[in-house]
């Protein structure tokens, strides 16, 4: 990784020059190992790390052995909802017609809002199958989540790519794959710092003591959808997309019913 560089653009504004930073954290022969995917592992295993730190001090009723089944059909429903999320959200049209290259992962192209679709069926699979309430389940993975974007959203960061819009502040920074040279937010950064760190901190906190079934699932859905629909004003939208109705993007849409379910969620949980 070369050192990050500050260059004087047109306006006298210093800009940070993005570093250049090899998508391959390992390469042994043919087989290469992507930082991208390397942090999915940091946010899985993070999960993992804090579901059994939450089962052993008795803050559920899952057990060991349960969550452990639990946290490997989420992380299916993680990988295959979030690809099958991008695909119906974002390019239903391009994937109808190029249907093979819905399985080109490694290409990138994953949605939170499909993953969590994803995890949510899991989570109801799990809850038929093991005779648990859906939505204690949601209370014991809603906190594990946060670490898991944060992680997620270093390697967007690390790939050069959902860069933000242009802007002034001193520390707009130029990333090569906008090839423009100007500018701009990096709205990955703000990701990870409030999808990621405070909403971790914001749910764990209320996560310390039990809580009414259902209000930890809330918090974090309240949490998320916010935060995601305040960054999105900094997020360069998709190509593809554009701004929609509202001049809102595609991502602030898909977090509004988020926060109205967190909020009817939390409320139906204190009454």
């Amino acid at each position: 990784m070369e050192h990050i560089q500050l260059y004087t653009n047109f306006s006298d504004q210093f800009m940070i020059n993005f570093p250049k930073i090899d998508p391959i954290a390992i390469q042994l022969g043919p087989f290469a190992v992507h930082w991208y995917g390397l942090m999915y592992l940091v946010g899985f295993g993070s999960a993992w790390l804090l579901g059994r730190w939450r089962v052993k001090r008795q803050l559920t009723r899952v057990t060991l052995v349960d969550f452990e089944d639990l946290i490997f059909l989420c992380m299916l429903g993680v990988v295959l909802g979030g690809r099958l999320g991008y695909v119906l959200f974002y390019k239903p049209a391009y994937y109808f017609s190029n249907p093979l290259e819905i399985l080109y992962i490694w290409q990138g192209g994953m949605s939170f809002h499909g993953g969590l679709l994803g995890v949510l069926t899991m989570l109801a699979l799990f809850a038929i199958r093991r005779n648990y309430k859906f939505l204690e389940l949601g209370d014991l993975i809603a906190p594990l989540i946060p670490l898991g974007l944060a992680a997620g959203r270093l390697g967007n960061f690390m790939n050069g790519e959902l860069w933000g819009r242009p802007t002034d502040l001193p520390w707009g920074m130029a990333f090569p794959g906008a090839a423009d040279g100007i500018a701009r937010h990096p709205s990955q950064l703000y990701q990870l710092g409030l999808e990621g760190l405070l909403l971790f901190g914001v749910v764990w906190w209320f996560a310390r003591v039990p809580r009414p079934v259902g209000q930890i699932s809330a918090v974090f859905l309240m949490g998320y959808g916010v935060f995601r629909f305040l960054v999105e004003y900094t997020r360069e939208p998709d190509a593809f997309l554009g701004l929609l109705a509202a001049n809102l993007s595609m991502g602030q849409w898909l977090c509004i019913p988020m926060v109205l379910a967190g909020a009817v969620l939390f409320k139906r949980s204190t009454a």
